[in-house]
């Protein structure tokens, strides 16, 4: 009945946005995040149930712009630096995990007769965990800054490298294999497409040299436009890697990379990380109704031992790497936990090689029933993570050296970005704490959406965030674990409305992100500070009445602080001039 209710392609849309609503918030629900519930959307939608999606066109379309701001993503997080921070076991981890995940994979797909090629793909697909549910499960637990959660960031960087070389690989593969390219006229070996590959290298390099950090502080000025440019940007690189046959996934990276040195590009991922869940629901749409329920049920005993290798080998590989490094167990078991899952990237890599020719549609839909049993299954795992080691740390002492070096040190390491208080608004009150903060040997974070402040907080050598303080992912990320103090001196905007907002839902997002401080905000009415008192600040500051009160104390014979080393704070207009 609902099929013939839908006739025209934005009735279709609007029906299957409604039944991904239901759908996600069954999903909520039952504590699954979206991809399982995406995914269910298709099925749903697809023939074997409704038979809702008939134009595919349009969603083919949307889910290409998805999967490109994806990877844009997660190009734009690649942060070497932070594998540096973490030493060796970032790198071994990474490397030790997708190398077990790949051999032992690929040996239990031939022992189940899948072929070699087809083993190879599920076998490599089995490599990739999901950043995007590790991180949001991670934050939510208020772990992401702890040892285990830095561990495993750092080995997801190094799977994302490994993303990174296995499309480019296969769209090599796939080039050679075909004997040039059908999409564009830039294809027609693999020569060809390497040539093409170095050139787009080389005009990142060069963007990221020459034009990425001051086109992003102008652009940034208007916070629509940076976000406009980031999607513009990826769409342009994923047209044109397809175009000289690197295919799409290539060029959203290299878009995302050539923007990750910047210092906005917190706020851009912040800012596209909505639209690429929007954008990955037709994606996963066009997955679901692409699949026939029959050949998931056809492999459903291959998909129960490839979940089970990947729940319970991930981990285990994980810890045993870990506890030789000279981790406590506790350690390894919870960054363990981290990989039991394979991730959307799977997928998209699995579509490729269908895409190719290189595998059947069977493949994907085996690869689509492991995803959907370990994203579920380790959502549950992560969640409940100290529960379990608490029921397996019995087992666990031969994963544990007699001594663990590692630790002590590693922990200071990870945790280098320790600040004693955030600095919300960077305008000339908010810089004369900064400085004297400074001086007085604590280290502070300033944070402001202002380019111009940023950077004249830079210029004075202090550290800061470029972010907007009501936007709750930006803060969720940001390093609070140590802080005693968030400090908000956003100006009162003369209207006396959306600043005032801005300073409750400061104060509620800073609390609902995990902050265990102390919350002072800026009054210029005394008539505000009963209601930010009652908002949950626990300091109400007034900068024109504790500056009177100074003065006062200081003709009344107090003595004045030195001034020394704090330079003049030049106005706004006069930085521009």
């Amino acid at each position: 009945m609902i099929a013939t209710i839908v006739q025209t392609p934005f009735a279709e849309i609007a029906a299957l946005l409604m039944i991904a609503a239901i759908v996600g918030f069954v999903g909520i629900i039952l504590r699954q995040p979206l991809i399982v519930s995406f995914i269910a959307v298709g099925l749903i939608a697809g023939p074997s149930a409704l038979d809702l999606v008939k134009s595919d066109a349009q969603i083919s379309l949307l889910s290409e712009l998805g999967i490109a701001v994806l990877l844009f993503l997660v190009g734009i997080k690649l942060d070497v630096k932070l594998i540096r921070s973490l030493g060796p076991v970032s790198l071994l981890t990474g490397i030790g995990q997708v190398g077990f995940t790949s051999v032992f994979g690929y040996l239990i797909g031939l022992a189940l007769g899948l072929g070699q090629v087809t083993s190879l793909y599920v076998a490599v697909a089995l490599t990739f965990s999901s950043t995007i549910i590790i991180v949001k499960l991670l934050s939510d637990k208020r772990e992401i800054d702890s040892l285990h959660g830095q561990i495993a960031l750092g080995f997801l960087i190094v799977q994302d490298l490994v993303v990174v070389l296995a499309m480019i690989v296969l769209s090599a593969i796939g080039i050679s294999a075909a004997g040039g390219h059908d999409g564009g006229a830039g294809g027609g070996s693999v020569p060809m497409v390497l040539a093409s590959g170095i050139a787009m290298v080389a005009l990142v390099i060069v963007f990221v040299r020459y034009f990425a950090n001051p086109l992003t502080e102008r652009l940034a000025r208007a916070p629509e436009l940076l976000v406009i440019f980031a999607i513009a940007q990826a769409a342009m690189f994923a047209a044109i890697s397809d175009f000289v046959g690197l295919g799409k996934e290539v060029g959203g990276l290299l878009a995302g990379i050539s923007l990750a040195s910047t210092a906005y590009r917190e706020t851009i991922a912040a800012r596209l990380a909505p639209l690429r869940d929007f954008l990955l629901l037709f994606f996963f749409i066009a997955l679901g109704s692409a699949l026939d329920l029959s050949l998931l049920g056809a492999h459903m005993g291959g998909a129960i031992i490839f979940s089970l290798f990947v729940l319970i080998g991930n981990p285990l590989i994980v810890l045993a790497i870990m506890g030789a490094m000279g981790y406590r167990k506790r350690t390894g078991f919870l960054a363990g936990l981290t990989v039991a899952q394979i991730s959307e990237f799977s997928l998209i890599f699995v579509a490729m090689g269908v895409s190719l020719g290189h595998v059947q549609e069977d493949a994907l839909g085996l690869v689509t029933m492991v995803g959907l049993v370990t994203i579920a299954a380790s959502t549950y795992m992560i969640t409940y993570s100290h529960q379990l080691y608490a029921l397996f740390e019995p087992l666990l002492g031969m994963f544990e050296r007699k001594d663990t070096p590692r630790e002590p040190s590693e922990t200071d390491a990870v945790h280098g970005d320790v600040y004693k208080v955030i600095v919300f608004g960077l305008g000339r009150f908010g810089t004369a704490i900064g400085l004297r903060l400074r001086k007085r040997g604590i280290r502070v974070l300033g944070v402001d959406f202002n380019p111009l402040a940023v950077r004249r907080w830079r210029e004075l050598g202090l550290e800061t965030k470029f972010g907007d303080a009501t936007d709750p992912e930006f803060l969720a990320e940001l390093p609070q674990a140590h802080a005693e103090w968030i400090v908000s001196t956003i100006p009162i905007h003369p209207t006396g409305l959306s600043h005032e907002d801005a300073r409750t839902t400061l104060i509620q997002l800073s609390r609902m992100s995990g902050f265990r401080g102390r919350i002072a905000v800026s009054s210029h009415h005394p008539n505000d500070t009963e209601d930010l008192l009652a908002s949950g600040a626990d300091l109400v500051l007034e900068p024109f009445q504790d500056a009177a009160d100074r003065a006062v104390d200081i003709l009344c014979g107090g003595k004045e602080e030195e001034r020394t080393d704090i330079p003049a704070i030049k106005t706004e207009e006069q930085q521009m001039s």
